[in-house]
């Protein structure tokens, strides 16, 4: 892509973003909360287009300047040093030409929201419940180094250990655009604790990982709505059993059920069962869209098949094998204490590759 392809592109993104920053100043626009929002949200995502903006447009100008200097000048010395200039110049242009490609690529709306989490127990019994407790594990440790919230919504322990299924939030910085990464089915092979042959089993967990819907995404009207009160279940102190602070949403047009029973008040357990409903309809919509571009893109890792293999947990060989772009990694015990983040990135680098040869930015 030629520099002025680039700049030609940068330059409407510079203008979008000042039309933007005056926007968001404007009375009438504030007053409509949730076109501020939307537009707040644009606005932070283009600062960082715009501040590689001002860099690659300095070097360009440099550039130009130096050839210019060694077309014109006569002194031999100068010349050596505009050749050289020229030559770091346009090695640091090619780098951040790279970097710009994917800065232009159209970013995913919802990856700065904060997600809901889903790990459920598959074929394996036991075993499967046991590794359920082992990834939520794996995921509390890596939203620890990240400084993101985990709240959970509600869980079923299992008979050996570990969870049936577990459910909760992650609030924080662009948490669905990195945990998103992390739906599908898991796969692990290890000697059960009650295998007395020796024998590796396999058992599959399902993960899936939704864009936690904002209070401006969807409107759910009170009559659409049946709520049910019953007796906590689990871990909680006395009050366990005795209130009934667990809460139970039906929303009656869809028939989808959502439960949050993780708090000791009524109220509270109330606020995150609404908000997981909100969340629930607005992925709906939001499947779709996963749907459609899921079958343009074979490394599109937010698609609904939930039902896709996506990686393996092989414990005697300390191995994990991502599936969707063959990466085989040798610290499996690093990895299941949380240690994801490389993982992630490469995942992130094969979408984007795929997204530029779709795009034609290359």
């Amino acid at each position: 892509m030629s520099k002025n392809l680039i700049l030609d592109k940068l330059q409407g993104v510079k203008v979008r973003f000042d039309d933007i920053r005056k926007m968001i100043s404007d009375p009438d626009i504030v007053s409509d909360m949730k076109r501020y929002i939307k537009l707040n949200r644009e606005y932070k995502n283009l600062e960082p287009i715009i501040s590689a903006y001002k860099s690659y447009k300095n070097i360009v100008i440099n550039i130009q300047s130096s050839k210019e200097l060694l077309a014109e000048d006569d002194d031999w010395e100068i010349k050596e040093m505009a050749k050289e200039e020229i030559y770091s110049l346009t090695e640091e242009k090619t780098k951040l030409e790279d970097k710009i490609k994917i800065l232009l690529l159209p970013k995913d709306p919802e990856d700065s929201k904060n997600a809901i989490v889903e790990i459920r127990a598959g074929t394996g019994g036991d075993e499967a419940s046991i590794f359920v407790g082992d990834l939520f594990r794996m995921y509390s440790k890596f939203c620890e180094t990240r400084a993101w919230e985990i709240n959970i919504s509600r869980n079923t322990e299992g008979t050996a250990g570990g969870y049936k299924e577990i459910v909760f939030e992650v609030l924080g910085n662009n948490v669905y655009g990195i945990l998103k990464y992390e739906s599908g089915v898991h796969r692990v092979q290890r000697i059960p604790e009650t295998e007395t042959q020796g024998r590796v089993h396999t058992s599959a967990v399902s993960v899936a990982v939704l864009p936690q819907a904002d209070d401006f995404d969807i409107v759910i009207k009170s009559e659409d709505i049946r709520k049910d009160t019953y007796c906590s279940s689990g871990p909680g102190g006395q009050s366990v059993n005795t209130t009934y602070s667990a809460i139970r949403l039906t929303h009656i047009p869809t028939g989808l059920v959502v439960t949050c029973q993780d708090e000791k008040s009524q109220i509270r357990n109330l606020a995150r069962a609404k908000k997981e409903l909100k969340t629930r309809l607005y992925n709906l919509e939001y499947q779709k869209y996963l749907d459609e571009i899921g079958l343009k893109r074979k490394t599109m890792i937010s698609s609904g098949d939930r039902s896709a293999k996506i990686r393996t947990y092989n414990y005697p060989q300390g191995r994990m094998t991502d599936h969707r772009i063959k990466l085989t990694m040798y610290n499996l015990q690093s990895i299941i204490d949380g240690n994801i983040i490389e993982i992630i990135e490469k995942l992130q680098i094969a979408e984007n590759a795929e997204r530029l040869k779709d795009s034609g930015i290359n």
